[in-house]
């Protein structure tokens, strides 16, 4: 994770693996509280009532401060820690799954688990919209059209998102800024200028981008 930012879920999926005729299917789900993982445990284990086996993991926090996991009858280390690992390994927050496993009657062995776990949980995040949830905030920007070039060429070279731009007898820029670049972003700005463009600083905001657009939190 980032000083200012952090991969979370922001739309569950469901993806599913077999190997030996065993089913394993993932179900992930975003979530910000122990509650809420347990929530969606128990909707989970109540859809997939005739499974074997509905093994669990979830982290909470910017940090991975609250992690839990289960094996749910698996041999011990063999479904909820492997699980874990690659929320852990792919460092995402705020997130929680369940792999719903009808086993198809033939042993895979404690690294055959291992690795079906796993390879259902990455299937399962294949399927679900990932974002970078940042901190940040609204820099609106001043200008008259002889200064519009070099500050839209500042704001392209720093990968900037322009919200929206309006022209009338001068320009006025809506950006996005994440926190980590503002104090050097409004120092290119001034400079390349030469402190001819004008600037407002909004309230601090956490927000994602998807599909070019801004989700705010």
């Amino acid at each position: 994770m980032s000083e200012t930012g952090y991969k979370t879920v922001y739309q569950g999926g469901i993806g599913e693996i077999e190997e030996k005729k065993s089913r394993f299917i993932a179900s992930v789900e975003p979530v910000t509280s122990e509650e809420e993982a347990v929530v969606f445990f128990n909707r989970k284990k109540k859809e997939y009532w005739d499974a074997r086996h509905n093994c669990t993991a979830f982290t909470i926090g910017e940090k991975h401060e609250n992690t839990r996991c289960n094996d749910d009858g698996e041999p011990s280390g063999t479904a909820g820690r492997p699980m874990l690992d690659v929320l852990l390994r792919e460092d995402i927050h705020n997130v929680a799954v369940v792999v719903t496993r009808y086993f198809g009657g033939t042993l895979l062995g404690t690294g055959g688990l291992v690795r079906a776990y796993q390879k259902s949980v990455q299937e399962g995040l294949r399927n679900s919209v990932i974002i970078e949830r940042q901190k940040g905030c609204k820099l609106t920007i001043f200008t008259d059209y002889t200064g519009l070039g070099k500050i839209q060429y500042i704001l392209a070279s720093a990968n900037i998102t322009t919200l929206d731009t309006e022209y009338t007898d001068g320009v006025c820029i809506h950006t996005m800024v994440p926190s980590e670049q503002l104090d050097a972003l409004q120092n290119d700005i001034i400079q390349g200028t030469s402190g001819q463009a004008n600037m407002e600083l909004g309230d601090p905001v956490e927000y994602a981008i998807l599909d070019g657009e801004v989700l705010l939190f």
